[in-house]
């Protein structure tokens, strides 16, 4: 029997809509010498406003229209994203949650409307200007709110949005920052003449690297929030290019100017490096609530929007590292480690055995970074999916497969139920052991990232974190964090390979 949703449940999950369906946010390398790791510091967002099923289709809409762009394809129009979330409009008994309107999976409050591209923003925006210059000046607030939160427990560091990585334990190296539960990874660099610090969201799938600008306008009115911003009053070294760019993610959009200006990643310093500043934003990245000022792409620079190289491809050129590698150590937050890192140059050998490290070939010829995978078992039994590939996304939450081979998946775990429209529920006491297998090595997902969210307040079903997407029949797999946080992964762009290891 289907039960209708709470008003202010089915009023929420309404207003997201808009927001979420807007179109504007290896050969195994030796060990380096020359390597620079950051600590991956991870955000924490409450999601307990919208109900599981309108949060997994948020969250399929998104993969489908990074799936799009990285496939060269026409992005699923808005009305068709809306329809996907209309249909989940009216849920299974048991209804989650009571609701308030407060923080949204993309970071961002509830709003009336999104604008349909940046670019409209941009156009739009006639007011305000130097607005956030007193921000670009003032210092902002990262230190001592990451110290502060350093300290505290994880149900703290939830609330203020952000888990700080631990002190890494590789030379030259920076933690990857937990943002919510486990819906990003930060890092913090330095910008500018005197440097200052950015805390910035690692993006293995896209090529960008960028800030707001001083004059950054939001597309919701106003200047971009409580950030960090670059321009000539913060930076005697800055330098606009006069030349322009934009760039739309699976949530949120950015478009402005292409500058140079000095950038130092973990003490290696690039002087005058070419990069982007946003003078407009979507509301995914200027709201307050949004806890990073930029975005670093870490695929192929032949991706880029901006036709520049990324960080680590301008660290390697400049003989700071010895390849353009960057790898990751993606913490969990509910293991209470957060001791996730991202490594340019090199592979931390402690975080991974060495016995299981497998190197393959990257078949994209787009910039991103995908991987033939050999096969899909669950507890060990071979579902039959040979002749996969799997584009492997730090951006990406889920895991996102061809309907076909979803429901091969979930046939294989006791208990498992489509629920019709791409999602999947299973038993939340599964133990069931799904893994993929690139280059001969299995690698198994941990039973707690199988699990997405509760899927009603029965605890007996809980919605699985492997959906289904409109793929149009092709035997790609769009691989996100779901799988990530089960292993070491690295990218080398030199020799165009990708490295997975089982983590220690």
């Amino acid at each position: 029997m289907q039960l209708a949703l709470s008003f202010t449940t089915l009023l929420a999950s309404v207003l997201y809509v808009l927001s979420v369906t807007s179109s504007g946010v290896e050969a195994a390398p030796a060990k380096r010498s020359r390597s620079v790791t950051l600590p991956l510091t991870r955000l924490h967002q409450n999601r307990g406003d919208v109900h599981p099923q309108v949060l997994l289709q948020q969250h399929i809409n998104r993969s489908l229209k990074r799936f799009a762009r990285m496939k060269g394809r026409a992005a699923p129009s808005r009305r068709e994203l809306e329809e996907n979330i209309e249909k989940r409009m009216f849920v299974p008994s048991g209804v989650l949650p009571s609701a308030s309107l407060d923080k949204r999976y993309n970071r961002n409050g509830s709003k009336e409307r999104v604008k349909d591209s940046v670019q409209d923003t941009a156009t739009a925006l006639t007011k305000g200007k130097g607005k956030n210059q007193a921000a670009a000046k003032g210092g902002k607030k990262h230190k001592q709110q990451q110290a502060g939160a350093a300290d505290s427990s994880n149900a703290t560091a939830a609330a203020d949005g952000v888990t700080v990585a631990d002190t890494p334990t590789a030379d030259n190296s920076l933690g990857l920052d937990i943002e919510a539960k486990d819906v990003g990874y930060l890092a913090t660099i330095q910008m500018g003449t005197p440097p200052r610090d950015f805390l910035i969201l690692m993006d293995s799938g896209s090529a960008d690297l960028w800030v707001g600008a001083e004059d950054c306008q939001s597309e919701a009115g106003g200047g971009c929030g409580n950030h960090q911003f670059l321009g000539t009053q913060s930076s005697s070294s800055f330098q606009d290019l006069g030349q322009q760019f934009q760039v739309t993610y699976g949530t949120g959009a950015v478009a402005g100017n292409i500058i140079q200006d000095d950038i130092s990643v973990a003490g290696l310093a690039l002087a005058g490096h070419s990069f982007g500043v946003a003078t407009a934003e979507t509301e995914d990245f200027s709201s307050d609530s949004v806890p990073f000022d930029g975005l670093m792409g870490l695929a192929q620079s032949t991706l880029s929007q901006q036709g520049v190289l990324t960080p680590v491809e301008a660290l390697a050129k400049a003989g700071l590292i010895s390849d353009a590698i960057t790898s990751y150590k993606i913490s969990r937050l509910a293991d209470n480690k957060n001791d996730g890192e991202i490594t340019f140059g090199a592979l931390d050998e402690t975080k991974f055995d060495p016995k299981t490290l497998v190197t393959f070939d990257n078949v994209a010829d787009n910039g991103f970074w995908e991987g033939a995978m050999d096969s899909v078992t669950v507890d060990g039994q071979d579902t039959g999916l040979q002749g996969r590939s799997a584009i492997l996304d730090t951006g990406t939450t889920l895991i996102v497969a061809p309907q076909a081979d979803a429901e091969a998946v979930h046939a294989a775990i006791p208990g498992a139920q489509s629920d019709g429209q791409g999602g999947f529920t299973i038993p939340c006491n599964t133990n069931a052991s799904v893994a993929l297998t690139f280059s001969g090595q299995d690698f198994a997902i941990d039973t707690r990232d199988l699990i997405f969210a509760q899927a009603d307040n029965s605890g007996q079903d809980c919605v699985s974190g492997i959906s289904a997407g409109n793929i149009d029949g092709d035997k790609v797999w769009l691989v996100g964090d779901v799988f990530l946080k089960n292993a070491y992964f690295s990218t080398d762009v030199t020799k165009n390979q990708i490295s997975l290891a089982k983590l220690v």
